[in-house]
């Protein structure tokens, strides 16, 4: 065992380490810390573990699609986008959105990397989108997935039968805020999720009757903090 791995190790057995990082995700969340981020200039959402988290298991995959529900501002679709321009070759990102904002589909198509983005206006658990995508997949030698819009149980298992198919073996069906499951229910007022209603119940029941993904715990082991954790999910059968 590498030192680094034996560090690694070290940290994740850290109990007080792992709950000093949740008070302080708590705590930035109070912030919306979240939405201090841009990537190439257009505001992204997401925490910076995560972020290159996606950016490690995108160079290793090397997928040549990606598949992304939710895309607000298009920083993560600019972001898929950008990694698969590094790869070279003809990668493309598809995001979906129920309604997207004309002034945020504006600046993502006059954005330089755009020629590498298709957009889905429409619900992802509509099954004309659903079908969209999978025409758009169909041929793909790696397909990797990225579930990010309507955080409530039943839209996300939805999501997870419709494009779980599609992930290929050896590349990833990323869910995010599964950490709702672990936060203080007064953290979503206003909103139709939380505990016991959001993105980890939904993963926790899909990996019930579906074997060919598992979590990917090293993944999530090394950020400390992540709004995925139980999110990274590895394609390991075909």
């Amino acid at each position: 065992m590498s030192i680094n791995a034996l560090k690694l190790r070290e940290m994740q057995q850290d109990k007080d380490l792992q709950r000093q990082a949740f008070q302080l995700f708590l705590e930035s969340c109070r912030y919306d810390y979240s939405y201090n981020f841009t990537w190439l200039g257009r505001p992204i959402i997401q925490f910076p573990q995560d972020i290159v988290a996606l950016q490690e298991i995108i160079w290793r995959v090397r997928p040549d699609l990606i598949v992304e529900t939710g895309i607000a501002h298009g920083g993560s679709l600019i972001f898929s986008a950008s990694i698969l321009e590094l790869l070279g070759g003809e990668g493309e990102a598809v995001g979906i959105e129920i309604e997207l904002r004309p002034q945020n589909r504006a600046e993502i198509e006059k954005h330089p990397l755009f020629k590498r983005i298709k957009i889905i206006e429409g619900s992802s658990i509509d099954e004309k989108v659903a079908g969209q995508v999978r025409r758009l997949a169909a041929g793909k030698r790696q397909v990797m997935v990225i579930l990010d819009s309507n955080h409530t149980h039943e839209h996300v298992l939805e999501e997870l039968r419709l494009y779980a198919p599609l992930v290929t073996k050896g590349s990833y069906l990323v869910v995010f805020d599964t950490v709702v499951e672990d936060m203080p229910d007064d953290f979503f007022p206003n909103r139709p999720w939380g505990r016991g209603n959001n993105p980890k119940t939904a993963v926790r029941e899909f990996l019930k009757t579906n074997d060919r993904f598992e979590i990917d715990k090293e993944i999530e082991g090394k950020l400390l903090m992540t709004v995925a954790p139980d999110g990274y999910l590895r394609c390991v059968k075909d």
